[in-house]
């Protein structure tokens, strides 16, 4: 009887999986853990996960929304800047041409002002220069009488008379 002890003993020394007898008890704990790690799965981790992707997915789509939103208004406001640049360089150039007209205007008006002054200053050189050759003029016949007495009398040795002088300056033509 010794034989069934250790065959009972080798039976009872090898791995548990390879025993037939076994199987039918591993099988049942295995489906019994697939099913609680099924139901797990499907109800708990895979929702849960799937949460996650869909609010990382809405708020992924609410950023893009808010950046474009963004895009948008920043986008108005640089027109708005464009628009204002605009308006002010038209104001600026309106500005410019007005203040060139009043400056061209008021030089203008100097100009006239000082043509005046010259024009008037002018007219009194003219009225003096023509007073100091009326002047002059009037001298030209006593002048032209000591000359021709000096040059007659130089010429003939003997002084001419005033009325000889005077007659001979008569008949001479003017140039005046």
């Amino acid at each position: 009887m010794t034989a069934p002890a250790s065959s009972a003993v080798e039976h009872s020394s090898g791995l548990p999986q390879f025993d037939l007898g076994q199987w039918p008890g591993e099988i049942v704990w295995a489906l019994a853990i697939f099913a609680i790690l099924y139901v797990l799965f499907r109800y708990v981790f895979v929702p849960r996960i799937g949460g996650a992707i869909d609010a990382r997915e809405d708020k992924i789509s609410g950023d893009i929304g808010d950046a474009r939103r963004l895009r948008d208004e920043a986008q108005a406001q640089s027109e708005a800047a464009a628009a204002e640049l605009d308006e002010a360089r038209g104001r600026a150039h309106r500005l410019a041409a007005e203040a060139r007209a009043a400056a061209k205007a008021d030089a203008v008006s100097r100009q006239a002002k000082e043509d005046e002054k010259l024009a008037m200053l002018l007219a009194a050189a003219e009225s003096r220069i023509g007073e100091a050759r009326a002047e002059a003029m009037s001298h030209v016949g006593g002048i032209a009488s000591e000359a021709a007495q000096a040059m007659v009398a130089r010429l003939t040795g003997q002084p001419a008379s005033a009325a000889e002088m005077h007659a001979a300056l008569g008949s001479a033509p003017s140039h005046g």
